[in-house]
């Protein structure tokens, strides 16, 4: 009989330490807030030193700088908008508790991400400059690169809550914070390249 209890006991236990851990506030968000707004200041001392360079420069690009293709860049950049779209899905599936639906949606914004750095990849191998060609050319190459790499690290990121969406319980409608953290993530990644194509290509 107290076997059959222990059950019971244990889950008790575990409902009232959730509960008592929900009347704290989690500061986790806060965190990654935090750290993405270091995030941005590192790409806003980018965007100052690459308009500080076109502004002072009596040509921008420098003379003799290929013109930049635009519909690769392009179909990159409606990727990587509706990938945010795409992955702000999964937080009513999970608060839903559909682990399944959750799933379908990172997988998708898994998939999105990866063709967006290979088109990125395929846009290096094509280009008609190099990373010392000019000012331009060089500046082009960190601020792509610099992003490319966050677009990296958030698909890591994607794929890790993926993986740990197949642990039974991992997830669910009160327990989610890595759910909310990637995709925060994403949207950051999402708003700085609006950013980066709009002053690399347009302007």
């Amino acid at each position: 009989m107290q076997g059959s209890l222990a059950p019971d006991t244990v889950l008790t236990e575990h409902i009232q330490a959730n509960a008592a851990h929900a009347d704290h506030p989690d500061h986790r968000v806060f965190g990654i807030l935090v750290f993405l707004v270091a995030e941005a200041c590192l790409f806003l001392g980018l965007f100052m030193a690459y308009l500080t360079y076109s502004l002072t420069a009596p040509v921008w690009p420098p003379e003799g700088t290929p013109e930049r293709e635009l519909l690769l860049p392009g179909i990159n950049t409606l990727i990587l908008i509706s990938s945010s779209f795409v992955i702000h899905k999964a937080k009513p599936a999970i608060k839903a508790n559909d682990v399944k639906g959750l799933r379908l949606w990172f997988a998708l914004t898994a998939l999105m991400g990866a063709i967006f750095l290979a088109g990125q990849i395929y846009e290096y191998s094509n280009l008609e400059f190099g990373l010392t060609t000019n000012l331009f050319a060089s500046t082009f190459y960190v601020l792509t690169g610099f992003h490319g790499l966050h677009v990296a690290a958030g698909l890591l990121f994607i794929l890790a809550v993926l993986w740990r969406s197949f642990q039974p319980g991992h997830y669910s409608a009160q327990h989610h914070f890595g759910v909310e953290a990637a995709e925060l993530y994403w949207h950051f990644v999402d708003v700085v390249w609006i950013v980066l194509f709009i002053l690399l290509y347009l302007l």
